[in-house]
Parts: C-alpha cells; sequence; structure tokens
C-alpha cells in the first residue's frame, strides 16, 4: 500500500482537517472509522503474509528464527500508522463519505 503520510507524529492544523465541513467532531468520526479500515486490512495482509511461515511445533528446541518472517515484520511496522494514513487521506479529499439526514424530533402536546 502506497501512501504519503508520515511514518512518525505530525502536528497537524486543526483548520486543514475542519476546512470541508467545519465541525471538528464529524472530521474527527470520519477519520477515525477510515483508520479503522485501513487498520483491519494492514492486519489481514500481515496475517496472510505470516501464515506461510506457522508452524505447529510447540517444543521450543525445534522453534527457530525465519529471517523472512522477522523482515516482513519489520516491513509493517515501518509502515505508516492508519491514522497517518486516514488523516492525508481525508486532507487529501480522496475520502467520500454521506452524513445522514437528522430525523426531525416530535416532542408530545403534553409536555407543554
Amino acid at each position: 500500500m502506497k501512501t504519503t503520510a508520515p511514518a512518525s507524529i505530525v502536528t497537524r492544523n486543526l483548520a486543514d482537517i475542519t476546512s470541508e465541513n467545519g465541525n471538528v467532531y464529524e472530521a474527527i468520526s470520519i477519520i477515525s472509522k477510515r483508520a479503522n479500515q485501513l487498520s483491519v486490512k494492514l492486519k489481514e495482509e500481515l496475517a496472510d503474509k505470516l501464515s506461510e511461515f506457522a508452524t505447529t511445533v510447540d517444543n521450543l528446541e525445534e522453534v527457530f528464527e525465519n529471517r523472512e518472517q522477522i523482515e516482513i515484520s519489520k516491513q509493517y511496522e515501518r509502515q505508516p500508522k492508519p491514522t497517518s494514513m486516514a488523516i492525508e487521506e481525508f486532507v487529501a479529499g480522496e475520502l467520500h463519505y454521506e452524513t445522514p439526514e437528522a430525523a426531525p424530533v416530535v416532542i408530545p402536546r403534553e409536555l407543554f
């Protein structure tokens, strides 16, 4: 997965994140949902790649260090975090989302 998201922590300008809709809560909610989607996808990819190296051996003497497995794990550790990737997608306008219409609130007459 190619991305321009930084691998380390970056200070963000809140105005950049809320420029589209002006609602901080909504922007953070959208970003967090996308970050969860990316996280699940990355975990599945990593699990698929590491499943090739799975062994059913419980004996510690037979467990050995697999350099390919270690390299794959390190590669995923070096990737940008899902939250950083989601923020970059949101700021770049690559995320498509819909906000449902609010249902009207009906107040019973007996409350007046």
